[in-house]
């Protein structure tokens, strides 16, 4: 298969996926896609991590390399790979433009590819979910991140391929930054393995955790309240 067979199904992957008739969907899209409808998610997750270590230097260290997996998945796209390759976006492509659905004229003017969104998110989600070793919470997370990367594609401002190649890369920035912390943190946190039905075997609390996920679905809840009483 060719490189421009390659660009179509591309073409046609998105086209399939962008979109839909429905006023509800786009404003759920909308709401979802954005930062700030996840500021409690990004706070709940905050508390979990200060709640749950015991020293400050262990509450830093985990913040520094949570802000370095940021760094290398949002920093790597955005002022290397997107300035070099200059993939238009679909909503923005003059051969494509006029058959994308976009909602509300939203229409990005950075480069496409890759995905910030997807690289950023999946790869801050690999890290927690290592971090905490909760496997509800690693589903919870790694669904609100899928769907992160989803809503891009519903509104036509990535392709396909944007995508996929962004939530490569934060897989593997999320995990070789925790394969950094891990090889760090045994000089600064002696958390043991612990052994008990009320904690993680990294030491945090199932209590705390189900309030993260409490969390997230009261998120969900309001944004599907949003676009009923906005978009509809």
């Amino acid at each position: 298969m060719d490189i421009q067979a390659l660009i179509e199904l591309d073409q046609q992957v998105l086209q399939s996926l962008n979109g839909s008739n429905s006023l509800f969907w786009d404003g759920m899209m909308m709401t979802i896609t954005s930062s700030i409808t996840w500021i409690p998610l990004y706070l709940s997750l905050l508390y979990l991590i200060i709640k749950n270590n015991e020293t400050m230097s262990q509450i830093l260290l985990i913040f520094g390399f949570a802000c370095l997996c940021l760094l290398l998945s949002t920093g790597v796209a955005d002022i290397s790979i997107k300035p070099w390759i200059e993939r238009m976006r679909p909503c923005n492509d003059p051969m494509l433009k006029y058959q994308i659905e976009v909602v509300n004229n939203y229409r990005p003017r950075t480069f496409s590819f890759f995905s910030g969104h997807a690289s950023n998110t999946l790869s801050i989600v690999i890290f927690i979910c290592l971090l905490v070793r909760s496997r509800l919470l690693s589903i919870f997370l790694i669904s609100w991140s899928l769907l992160n990367a989803y809503t891009r594609l519903y509104l036509g401002v990535h392709y396909p391929s944007d995508i996929f190649a962004g939530l490569i890369w934060g897989t593997g920035v999320g995990f070789f930054t925790y394969y950094l912390f891990q090889r760090l943190s045994h000089r600064v946190i002696a958390k043991g393995n612990f052994i008990s039905s009320q904690y993680t075997n990294t030491g945090y609390n199932f209590q705390d955790i189900d309030m993260v996920i409490f969390i997230f679905v009261s998120t969900l809840l309001y944004s599907t309240l949003k676009a009923l009483i906005l978009y509809t």
